[in-house]
C-alpha cells in the first residue's frame, strides 16, 4: 500500500496524461496537417497507453485513479484556441510545449513516488515521454 502523497503524485501524472490525450484528440480533429498526422497518432497512442498504465499502477498501490484531467483541462483549451487563432504551426508548437512540460514534471517529481511505482516510471513512462517529446520536436522542425 503506497502513501497518500505517492498516490497523489501518480494521479497528478495521470491527469497530465489525460490532458495530453485530450489535446492530441483535439489537434487531430481540428487541424489539417496531413504530413503530421502519423506522428500525432503515434503520440496520442503513447499517451493513451500511459493513462492505462498509470491507472493500473495507482490501483496496484491501493489508490483510486483520477477520472479527469482536472486543472490540466485549461491547457487543452489553450491549445484549442491557439489552433483556431494561429494555425497549424502554432498548434504544433503548443503541443511541443505540453510535451516539454510533461517531461519536466516526470523528471522533477519522480522521487515523490514510492520505489515500485518509480521503477515503472523510469523503465517505461519516462522513456515514452522522452520519445513523444522528441517526435514533436522533430515534427516542429520539419514544418518550419
Amino acid at each position: 500500500m503506497a502513501t497518500k502523497s505517492s498516490i497523489d503524485q501518480l494521479n497528478s501524472f495521470l491527469r497530465g496524461e489525460m490532458a495530453a490525450v485530450e489535446t492530441y484528440q483535439m489537434a487531430l480533429a481540428k487541424l489539417e496537417i496531413s504530413s503530421a498526422r502519423d506522428d500525432l497518432l503515434i503520440n496520442l497512442k503513447s499517451h493513451q497507453d500511459r493513462v492505462a498504465g498509470l491507472q493500473d499502477v495507482i490501483i496496484a498501490a491501493g489508490g483510486t485513479p483520477a477520472t479527469s484531467s482536472g486543472p490540466w483541462g485549461t491547457f487543452v483549451k489553450a491549445i484549442e484556441g491557439t489552433a483556431k487563432a494561429f494555425g497549424e504551426k502554432a498548434a504544433i508548437a503548443a503541443l511541443e510545449e505540453g510535451e516539454d512540460h510533461g517531461l519536466k514534471d516526470y523528471k522533477a517529481d519522480l522521487l515523490k513516488v514510492e520505489r515500485d511505482a518509480r521503477q515503472i516510471m523510469v523503465s517505461r513512462l519516462l522513456p515514452e515521454q522522452q520519445q513523444t517529446h522528441d517526435r514533436l520536436s522533430a515534427l516542429k522542425r520539419r514544418l518550419s
